[in-house]
C-alpha cells in the first residue's frame, strides 16, 4: 500500500509542478531594503543558515517567499537533486521532512528547525527590520 501512496503523490507532484513553479515565481514579495552596513551584517549572520527544501513543495515555497522578502542570502539545499543533502538532513536532522532550516550559531551549536510557520517566525524575529 505504501508504494501506491508514494506513486500517487509522485504523479500528483509532477502534474502540479509547472503551476507550483509559476506561482512561486509570480508571487515573490518585494524584498526589504537595508543600508549597506546592515545588509553586510545580515549577510554575515546568514552564513550559518541552510534551508533544506525542494522546489515544488508548497511549504518550502512559503519559506522561500519569506527569505526573499527579508533579502536573506540563505544557502538552499535541494534534497531531491542532492543526495548528500538528503542524507545529511536524515542523519543529523532526524527526519527527511522539508522545509528544514539548519542553524549553526557563532559558537558552533546546531539546531534543526522544521515547520514552515516556525521557520518564518524565527526569520522574522531575527532579521525583520
Amino acid at each position: 500500500m505504501r508504494p501506491i501512496i508514494r506513486l500517487f503523490f509522485f504523479v500528483l507532484r509532477r502534474l502540479l509542478m509547472p503551476f507550483m513553479l509559476l506561482y512561486a515565481a509570480l508571487s515573490k514579495p518585494k524584498p526589504v531594503s537595508r543600508d549597506a552596513v546592515a545588509q553586510a551584517q545580515v549577510d554575515a549572520d546568514c552564513k550559518g543558515l541552510t534551508l533544506y527544501q525542494f522546489n515544488t513543495c508548497p511549504f518550502c515555497i512559503k519559506v522561500k517567499k519569506e527569505v526573499h522578502r527579508l533579502a536573506l542570502p540563505i544557502t538552499m539545499a535541494n534534497i531531491q537533486k542532492d543526495s548528500n543533502a538528503r542524507q545529511k538532513l536524515e542523519q543529523q536532522g532526524g527526519k527527511s521532512q522539508v522545509p528544514c532550516l539548519h542553524i549553526v550559531d557563532h559558537d558552533g551549536n546546531e539546531q534543526w528547525l522544521y515547520e514552515s510557520a516556525e521557520i518564518n517566525r524565527y526569520l522574522q524575529q531575527r532579521f525583520a527590520a
